[in-house]
């Protein structure tokens, strides 16, 4: 857990203060925050405006169980009673994969990541379980014992790498159903899980009128209208660890994402070279284009997705996907520390 807590605290929300309406106003709403470490094996903390400390905790407490069951549908490393989740499908019974019924949120899911498959040339790619659990292995080994941290053979990998076909995970939208036909095939939905289930909550608070909130689910920020009347203001932290300068953007956002990907988080070095958690599915090895991408637009999935996906492509034909994209920037951080910037983005800094 400790190792997401740099990541949570790199976003910052501050916000002006309550505007008054009249002398005879109604009682004005207030900030609150509120701090958990239950979801998705990361940090979450909510913003919100309301009149009183019950009125937040019972939006709070919506929140907490709208991630608490998205959690449990997308978690690749635990089976729960009752919920045939991606953990579960995943699993081989007899050397097989079964056929499972699940829950729309589920189903949903994967037909939203087959469709960025096809949208990305297959830069995103939740069928590359294979590839990522032997990467997670090797990383985990050697963040707990350093001096013996390798990196994994690439025979290895290119022997996982051939079963990594997303057509092998078939989806009966009818019965509710989903089957990988591969029993060497697995999902692994890091890459996109997170910001999906973070729009799904901001679209169920927004679906009963609650506004005025800002979240952030392990460094995916959602923000739920204004921050009482002014833009939520939103850090993107330095890459740079060393550097006395904690955040190279601050951005005015409202009714936004942003999320960001990059090198600096979740890695182990071997002989002197850091090694990250991004794949690229051409090399099976960690890309080393850039340093982090972080995307505004409005749908946090959809954000999470393209920051991954922009991390892996080269920069030219990033720019011109985000180009192409309405009301989508980005922001490229280079291994020299330069940044590059689609044509809408300095129009969100501060």
């Amino acid at each position: 857990m400790k190792k997401f807590l740099s990541l949570f605290l790199s976003i910052i929300c501050t916000v002006l203060p309550c505007i008054t309406l009249s002398s005879c106003s109604v009682q004005q709403k207030q900030k609150f925050k509120a701090y958990y470490f239950d979801y998705f094996d990361t940090a979450t903390t909510i913003i919100g405006y309301e009149k009183t400390q019950e009125e937040f905790d019972a939006v709070c407490e919506e929140i907490k169980a709208q991630l608490d069951f998205y959690h449990k549908q997308y978690t690749i490393y635990n089976s729960y009673e009752g919920i045939n989740n991606i953990c579960a499908l995943n699993k081989l019974q007899n050397g097989v994969h079964q056929e499972l019924a699940v829950e729309d949120a589920v189903i949903d899911l994967l037909l939203y990541c087959k469709e960025l498959h096809k949208k990305t040339d297959g830069k995103l790619n939740v069928a590359m379980g294979s590839v990522l659990k032997i990467w997670h292995q090797y990383r985990s080994e050697g963040m707990n014992d350093p001096v013996k941290a390798k990196i994994p053979p690439m025979d290895k990998l290119a022997e996982a790498s051939e079963y990594t076909d997303i057509e092998k995970v078939v989806i009966d939208e009818e019965n509710k159903t989903v089957f990988i036909s591969d029993p060497k095939v697995t999902l692994d939905v890091g890459a996109i899980a997170k910001g999906y289930a973070v729009e799904k909550v901001a679209q169920h608070l927004i679906s009963k009128g609650i506004t005025d909130y800002c979240l952030n689910v392990g460094g995916n920020v959602r923000t739920i209208g204004s921050s009482n009347g002014q833009p939520w203001q939103v850090g993107i932290e330095n890459p740079d660890t060393s550097s006395d300068e904690a955040y190279i953007e601050l951005l005015n956002l409202e009714n936004k994402s942003l999320v960001t990907s990059g090198n600096y988080q979740r890695f182990y070095i071997v002989d002197g070279k850091n090694y990250h958690h991004i794949i690229d599915p051409d090399t099976l090895m960690p890309c080393g284009k850039f340093v982090s991408v972080s995307i505004i637009t409005t749908d946090s999935g959809y954000a999470d997705a393209l920051s991954t996906t922009l991390f892996l492509m080269d920069y030219e034909n990033g720019l011109k996907l985000i180009e192409s994209t309405e009301d989508t920037e980005a922001m490229w951080v280079l291994p020299d520390g330069t940044r590059e910037y689609s044509s809408g983005f300095k129009s969100y800094c501060k």
